[in-house]
């Protein structure tokens, strides 16, 4: 059983435990003596460790994706913990609890599914709500959407995540469509379930979060497309018009072709989308910034992908949902 998790790490302590290995690099100093640099994790982060001894016994253990069983001292460097390691062995298969590698959410899953369906279940669309009915009956896909993160790194990167940010939105779609006239809320709401399905398939969660062969080849957004005009061509008479406007809300909601998106939103409702994964995606990255990292006692240290820090205030990173259903 695993003993030691390394949100719970303190510099001077001992490391002995067994940890995933995500990354491994062997370098060399100026005088030409080879070093090894590697990443562990776990459910509650990673650690950065060296190895300054016996580097090419150390680097020959194990490989990225193994669970290893490491032993060091933690100190720090750069006002980070950093272990440095005395050896490395690769763990039996048998051995090994994903649980405890894994991240997860810590809301129930269930729960958010019945949730998600109350809403389907409310569409006034006929061919919408068919569409949704074909998701919910396809036990394996509902699996594979409870479990999945919604993505490797960024935000949302734990099993569940992919269910808790499609909620989310979801219940950001009727708040801040229901604030302007003319919207198609059904279309709306449709497209924030089913903008990210791909992802179902286009990451692995195994024992780490990677990319699928069929991930990287095609994205998540021409592998979602294929999911929603498979289920379509399940039921009669879908309209073709109305089965364009929901593909656009697929192929857009990145907002741009430089981020990702094949086509920029072209329709009100394609814009909301676009807004509402961008507010949700990036709070949930910046709450779990500052939950995750210490820094001073009000402000985070720099988040380098937004390039600045961020202001925790007096209360530190305590975060509090006002309604118990936001999340």
């Amino acid at each position: 059983m695993k003993h030691q998790f390394i949100s719970d790490l303190k510099a001077g302590q001992t490391l002995d435990d067994r940890f995933l290995l995500t990354e491994k690099r062997i370098s060399h100093k100026k005088d030409g003596n080879a070093y090894l640099t590697l990443t562990l994790g776990d459910r509650s982060g990673t650690l950065a460790g060296v190895a300054w001894d016996n580097v090419a016994r150390i680097a020959a253990a194990a490989q990225v994706g193994d669970v290893v069983h490491a032993r060091g001292q933690v100190g720090e460097f750069r006002d980070r913990l950093q272990v440095v390691l005395r050896s490395l062995t690769a763990e039996p298969a048998d051995r090994i609890d994903a649980a405890d590698f894994l991240p997860a959410t810590s809301r129930n899953r269930d729960a958010m599914f019945d949730r998600l369906t109350q809403l389907t279940a409310g569409m006034a669309n006929p061919h919408l709500k068919a569409l949704m009915a074909q998701f919910w009956a396809d036990l394996d896909f509902v699996a594979a959407f409870k479990n999945a993160p919604a993505a490797k790194l960024m935000h949302h990167a734990y099993i569940g995540g992919l269910l808790e940010h499609t909620l989310s939105m979801a219940l950001l779609c009727e708040r801040i469509g229901g604030h302007y006239a003319g919207i198609d809320m059904d279309l709306l709401l449709c497209g924030a379930i089913l903008h990210d399905i791909g992802k179902t398939r286009e990451l692995s969660y195994a024992l780490s979060f990677d990319y699928s062969d069929e991930g990287r080849l095609l994205s998540h957004i021409v592998i979602g497309l294929e999911m929603v005009d498979a289920k379509i061509r399940q039921i009669d008479d879908f309209p073709k018009r109305l089965a364009d406007l929901l593909k656009h809300l697929i192929v857009s909601h990145h907002g741009s072709r430089e981020l990702g998106s094949p086509e920029p939103p072209k329709t009100i409702e394609a814009l909301l989308l676009n807004h509402i994964d961008e507010i949700d995606s990036k709070v949930n990255a910046i709450r779990d910034f500052i939950q995750r990292e210490d820094g001073s006692a009000h402000w985070t240290p720099y988040h380098r992908l937004l390039e600045r820090h961020f202001y925790k205030g007096p209360g530190g990173s305590e975060i509090v949902s006002d309604d118990g259903e936001g999340v």
